[in-house]
């Protein structure tokens, strides 16, 4: 029983000091209120009428255009695969991997001993023929053979050649070269490989020009055309642009996606694009000079956009909320179309904590202004009276 008095007792005093606490807290709230207000140090005071500090910008002239961004893929401007047309063993492999090669490289060889056997046997038969129409051709200018013996071991002669050109060709084709100029790929072929038609030995690509190829939405063809500059990024280069032009927009639009594919070609000295990387296209038409203020200076409300305007009222400085058109986003900074002019000056951040046609004030004008007047006032001496 005396324990539960205790915790009765204990509870009272509890409250009592909790509603002792709340009056305190009211009271204090209220002579600090009044002080603010009244006091030399509050805003009504001589020292008052400052409002929130905030930092401002000005509204400046900047450049602006309507980018078209699409993803495209980089390929070489000749590629091809490195393929066989017969099945034969392959006897030497003529490239390294990465080697950079010229048009007409042996690049492999393929088996040839029936082939360099057809040569030989058309280099002796021609030998033959080259024999007999120098014997019948003496014979016939000297009166011995009839002419047209001579005439028939030139038929024969011209025939020796044709067939020794066809068996050297039939023997060229058993060694593949490059068509082009380019850098060979990875291959895992070696000597001795037996090789199918059509399986790929290896990559041939012409790297010093890449093509990118990107759709292009039917609204933007009466706006592009062959020569229009643009820049690619890829994210292998992070930070990095490419800059090139258009090299031709196709004739037909895709009726699935009502977009037209274009080609656009980069220069590529160092071989920083590979082809098959993924690069992301920028096309930039349109450019003009507009307002513009960052991008921190701007709310956006809905479909609406609002900025708050510092301007001089008769107790100072207040932040007029103003609706603007804004327009594109380029570089942190948004075009503004109406709505305020070149030259004012805007809130730059903390908007959400600005109420309309609140007093502020501009952080370092302040600073400034007040330690002019205390170098004038306090610091500044006096000169003596005469």
């Amino acid at each position: 029983m005396i324990k539960r008095h205790f915790f009765f007792v204990g509870a009272a005093v509890l409250l009592g000091l909790m509603v002792l606490a709340a009056v305190l807290r009211i009271a204090l709230a209220d002579d600090e209120k009044g002080g603010g207000q009244g006091g030399p140090g509050g805003r009504g005071g001589p020292g008052g009428g400052r409002g929130q500090a905030v930092a401002a910008v000005t509204v400046q002239p900047r450049e602006f255009s309507d980018t078209i961004q699409v993803l495209g893929v980089a390929r070489g401007r000749r590629s091809v695969n490195i393929t066989s047309s017969t099945t034969e063993l392959i006897t030497r492999v003529l490239f390294a991997d990465g080697q950079r090669v010229a048009a007409g490289t042996p690049l492999v060889e393929l088996q040839a001993n029936e082939e360099d056997a057809g040569v030989i046997e058309a280099r002796a038969r021609l030998a033959q023929a080259q024999r007999e129409y120098d014997r019948y051709s003496e014979l016939a200018e000297r009166g011995i053979a009839p002419r047209v013996t001579a005439e028939t071991a030139e038929t024969a002669l011209e025939s020796a050649r044709a067939s020794l050109t066809a068996a050297q060709a039939r023997r060229g084709d058993r060694i593949i070269r490059a068509p082009f100029a380019g850098v060979m790929g990875l291959t895992t072929v070696t000597p001795g490989t037996l090789i199918n038609p059509g399986a790929v030995i290896s990559t041939l690509d012409d790297t010093s020009v890449v093509r990118v190829d990107f759709p292009v939405p039917e609204r933007y063809l009466g706006q592009l055309r062959a020569g229009t500059p643009i820049v690619a990024t890829s994210d292998a280069y992070p930070g990095q642009s490419f800059s090139g032009r258009i090299a031709l927009i196709d004739t037909r639009v895709n009726e699935q996606t009502r977009a037209a594919t274009a080609r656009a070609e980069f220069a590529n000295p160092g071989g920083q694009i590979r082809p098959g990387m993924l690069m992301r296209v920028s096309v930039r038409q349109g450019a003009r000079t507009s307002a513009a203020a960052p991008e921190a200076a701007v709310q956006y409300e809905g479909q609406r956009a609002y900025v708050f305007r510092i301007a001089r009222g008769e107790r100072g400085m207040n932040a007029q909320r103003i609706e603007i058109e804004a327009g594109a986003v380029e570089n942190g900074f948004v075009e503004i179309l109406s709505g305020v002019e070149t030259g004012e000056r805007l809130v730059g951040t903390g908007l959400n904590r600005i109420q309309p046609n609140a007093p502020v004030t501009i952080a370092g004008e302040n600073q400034g202004q007040s330690q002019g007047r205390g170098g004038q006032g306090a610091g500044a001496p006096r000169k003596a009276a005469p």
